[in-house]
């Protein structure tokens, strides 16, 4: 799993590429808690190169989440795969984290 960090305006966008599973899920954990450290409290996980995400990946999802709020921003995903979907949907957890279409909508509303 690799993650590309950009600033952009009003936030910060997490770029994860490869498999959210239990080798990607503590990689995402420390690629976020390493953006929040550095004062960005307004997270975008871009899931679109996510190409698979298991329950590890859900748990690290919901760490992040858990994360960016105790440090008084917030965390929301964006640009996520049908298989992504999938799994965000079985589990409910897509009305927690609401995906966005697109990066530049997650933080649209603001």
């Amino acid at each position: 799993m690799k993650f590309a960090v950009e600033e952009r305006e009003g936030y910060t966008e997490v770029a994860a590429q490869g498999r959210l599973n239990m080798v990607g899920a503590p990689l995402l954990k420390a690629a976020v808690s390493e953006a929040i450290e550095s004062g960005h409290k307004l997270l975008v996980l871009n899931l679109g190169e996510t190409e698979f995400m298991d329950s590890s990946g859900l748990g690290a999802l919901v760490g992040c989440l858990k994360a960016a709020r105790q440090a008084g921003g917030d965390l929301r995903i964006a640009n996520v795969g049908e298989q992504v979907q999938m799994v965000l949907k079985l589990t409910s957890i897509d009305r927690i984290l609401t995906p966005y279409t697109a990066v530049e909508d997650a933080y649209r509303d603001a």
